[in-house]
């Protein structure tokens, strides 16, 4: 194997952590180097090798001004508004998006990400739930030197690489609503116990009724998939339990809309039968009849938000990021429409 010039052999000791002389080391087969170390290197090696000729790396000594989004995410609409955001918080930077889609379930997916980085020699990779929430990833990433940010529901990392959502207090603001208006018989749908997003908001509706001793059993809790199909299946698992919920919290809108399909077939009327809130603020969520009741996330604000901590922040700006507690994050809000109102037989209550 050779290499093209001194700089790549600069870069890979760089993204490998060790001096060039190890890498020469290594290029030269010397039995100097440990075994754990000789393969990081060779894998590096082996992922910057240009396809278009088996012996020659791609290393460039400076990245391009591109910028990654790499997602594996089952909500069309989020990952359709996160790069909108992202191009329009590029506008004039000179930096231009390339998007990465991938199964995080394949074993080789990490590989597939690191191959990508390096190969586009991207200036910085947005991470956005689920691939956000993988350790794994996370550390290839810091491997090979590349800049990253991580959108995600809790602190994963350094408050310079994370974008925070605070999806559990959304899941709070959801309980707090429906109890205010006196419903006492919940269920929630959740989304896929392998995001952590879903496990944030339903914690925290859970957590909040409890807290009001407001019971939430597991037969009032169902495994959804964060798809249309999942919420009609948990919506006819709750509305046939006995008593039925009086609302449902769906962890995001469009199984939301799946609750709408199963209440129309049952004939049960929304929010006069039932009330439903949702999550996302999805443009789905003002065009279903009535208007969806919905957590709000401000995709535009996390997209500038991820942006500015890979093309850098204000020196102030970055100091007080650096601080314990402080770092940038956004806030959901409650979206009130027609979807809840008080339960049938109900006077309204304070709690």
């Amino acid at each position: 194997m050779t290499i093209a010039g001194t700089s790549t052999v600069d870069d890979i000791a760089r993204m490998a952590n060790v001096s060039a002389k190890t890498v020469s080391r290594v290029i030269n087969k010397s039995p100097l180097v440990n075994a754990d170390t000789r393969d990081r290197i060779l894998a590096l090696m082996g992922a910057l090798r240009d396809p278009r000729d088996s012996q020659l790396p791609v290393v460039a000594a400076s990245r391009r001004k591109l910028i990654g989004l790499v997602y594996d995410n089952p909500t069309a609409h989020y990952v359709i508004e996160i790069q909108r955001s992202v191009l329009d918080a590029l506008k004039g930077s000179g930096f231009e998006l390339v998007v990465h889609p991938c199964d995080s379930n394949r074993s080789d997916y990490v590989d597939g990400v690191r191959r990508f980085t390096l190969q586009h020699k991207l200036h910085g990779l947005i991470l956005i739930p689920r691939v956000s929430e993988d350790e794994l990833l996370a550390t290839a990433l810091r491997e090979t030197g590349c800049r990253y940010v991580r959108v995600a529901s809790i602190p994963l990392d350094d408050p310079m690489r994370t974008v925070l959502t605070r999806d559990r207090q959304a899941g709070v603001e959801a309980a707090h609503h429906l109890m205010s208006l006196g419903h006492r018989r919940l269920g929630v749908i959740t989304g896929p116990r392998r995001y952590r997003s879903s496990i944030e908001r339903a914690e925290g509706f859970a957590q909040h009724l409890a807290v009001n001793d407001v019971g939430l059993s597991s037969k009032c809790v169902y495994l959804g998939g964060y798809t249309f199909e999942s919420g009609v299946a948990g919506a006819e698992y709750l509305l046939a339990q006995t008593p039925r919920p009086t609302a449902i919290f769906a962890c995001n809108d469009e199984m939301a809309a799946g609750i709408y399909k199963v209440a129309m077939r049952l004939g049960l009327s929304i929010p006069e039968d039932l009330s439903v809130v949702g999550y996302d603020d999805s443009s789905l969520a003002s065009q279903l009849s009535p208007g969806l009741t919905t957590i709000h996330l401000p995709i535009s604000e996390v997209g500038r938000l991820a942006v500015q901590s890979l093309l850098g922040r204000p020196a102030a700006e970055r100091a007080a990021s650096a601080m314990p507690g402080l770092q940038a994050a956004v806030t959901p809000r409650l979206t009130i429409r027609d979807s809840t109102g008080i339960p049938a037989g109900r006077p309204l209550e304070a709690y």
